[in-house]
């Protein structure tokens, strides 16, 4: 009866979410490093098992067996997906995951305001402010997170859609989301007027995303996810929670902060990744201009010859990789060339694939070392001496138009510079353009050297003959 009594004390409970925030302070810290991500990750979700222990002893909570049932639901959903997810579909679950996050978020800033609504002109402004804002922003980022999803998972188109005046809609809406804000805020409550506001968010969050390209999601995840943890800090303050309000925090800031240097990665800001519609046309040159530009096709062999003999290779992979699967393959020749006394590197851009750390993860489901993945600035200066530099599936990410095409849509944008190496290899399907919709400049240089098919069929038949060499 005393331990009882004890563990369901206020303090005791407070106690707990201290060291639950600890932990979680120590957890997102850890995964600042692929060697200490998993010791991160564990450190993380232990703080969450001791946050969701401290909530169930609290003096209010009660029917356990409904929560157990929730419980029991959620994990055994997470459990499976986490087990069964390809790492090539991870952005799409990391989007899916996160959109639950926020819609959770939502429904309890929903459910608080349904408590509280019988005492009209009672509900302090200190909660009834934090519910309005957990439950706008929990929606704009379960709905968006869901257009995410189904762009990455092709559910719907991965270019931009647009419609005539949508960002006049969506200033409107914006505009009547506030009003609605304001006048819940000081006026009279209304638990219609605070559902339509929820519905007007959620339209909102399908606005905000659809005009938005596949390949800018690194950029709108990391958006996404801040606006849930903003949206968990809110829901804090209404549940009293500090457990939340610290983890929506942490999650919240690490989320803008990310969001802000992948902006920087592209160059670009966050209005223009929104609003910009930025590759929904594909901009086409002249016309049979891509016929007089002549490029270098060459077989498995002559590529593997290259690779065989060189002292220094760099892999870039890019989506092209993930979505051909490539990475076991890649890992296979790096390890035969490896071998053979080369020495292997591989070169990730900020902002290749379509989640932060896309490539990252992808290489590491085939156990290639973690030094041996360079982040831009520091694999640039390695291009010039270099002799092959073998590009899988990357495409704007390595266009030298970025550097010297003051007209180009990508000017600016900070790229690895594969093609000062002495060698370039580009395992590709076909000349097509990449999500900016312009040719990539890289293809026609003179150490430039194009290997066509299926990027796994192609590093497969590189091994085989990396073998033979």
């Amino acid at each position: 009866m005393i331990v009882g009594s004890f563990l369901r004390d206020i303090d005791f409970i407070n106690s707990a979410y201290l060291v639950a925030s600890v932990l979680f302070i120590l957890g997102i810290r850890g995964l600042s490093h692929p060697r200490t991500a998993r010791q991160g990750n564990i450190l993380a979700s232990i703080g969450m098992l001791i946050a969701v222990v401290a909530t169930l002893l609290h003096p209010d909570v009660e029917n356990y067996g409904l929560i157990a049932v929730g419980i029991a639901i959620g994990a055994v959903i997470g459990a499976v997906s986490a087990r069964a997810v390809k790492m090539t579909a991870m952005p799409q679950m990391v989007a899916l995951f996160n959109g639950v996050g926020g819609g959770a978020v939502a429904l309890v800033a929903l459910s608080e305001y349904h408590e509280l609504i019988p005492e009209p002109g009672e509900i302090p402004l200190e909660t009834l402010l934090p519910t309005l804002l957990a439950c706008v922003i929990g929606a704009v980022s379960f709905s968006g997170s869901l257009i995410a999803f189904a762009k990455l998972q092709e559910l719907m188109t991965g270019r931009p859609i647009v419609f005539p005046g949508n960002q006049f809609v969506n200033g409107a809406l914006v505009l009547g989301i506030v009003g609605l804000i304001f006048y819940l805020a000081t006026g009279e409550e209304s638990e219609g007027l605070f559902v339509l506001m929820l519905c007007a968010a959620l339209v909102f969050g399908v606005l905000l995303i659809i005009p938005v390209g596949g390949a800018d999601m690194p950029v709108v995840i990391s958006m996404l996810n801040a606006f849930t943890g903003l949206s968990a800090a809110g829901a804090g303050f209404v549940l009293d929670n500090n457990s939340l309000i610290i983890a929506g925090s942490l999650v919240g800031s690490s989320g803008t902060l990310l969001t802000i240097l992948m902006g920087r990665a592209m160059n670009r800001s966050l209005s223009n990744v929104l609003f910009s519609a930025f590759g929904s046309a594909v901009a086409a040159g002249p016309a049979g201009e891509a016929e007089t530009r002549p490029v270098k096709d060459v077989t498995p062999a002559d590529v593997a010859t290259m690779l065989a003999y060189a002292d220094k290779v760099i892999v870039v992979p890019g989506y092209g990789l993930a979505v051909a699967q490539a990475q076991h393959s890649v890992r296979e020749l790096a390890d035969e060339l490896e071998k053979r006394g080369v020495e292997v590197n591989y070169a990730i851009h900020p902002v290749a694939g379509r989640m932060p750390g896309h490539m990252n993860v992808l290489l590491a489901e085939a156990d290639v070392p973690y030094d041996a993945l360079k982040e831009m600035d520091e694999i640039n200066p390695d291009f010039p001496q270099t002799d092959v530099a073998l590009v899988i599936g990357a495409n704007d990410v390595t266009n030298p138009a970025a550097r010297s095409n003051e007209s180009s849509p990508i000017y600016g944008m900070p790229i690895l510079d594969v093609d000062k190496a002495h060698q370039v290899v580009v395992l590709k399907r076909s000349m097509n353009p990449g999500f900016a919709g312009i040719e990539n400049e890289l293809y026609y240089g003179e150490n430039t050297v194009m290997l066509f098919g299926d990027a796994k069929d192609s590093v497969t038949k590189l091994v085989g003959e990396v073998k033979t060499a």
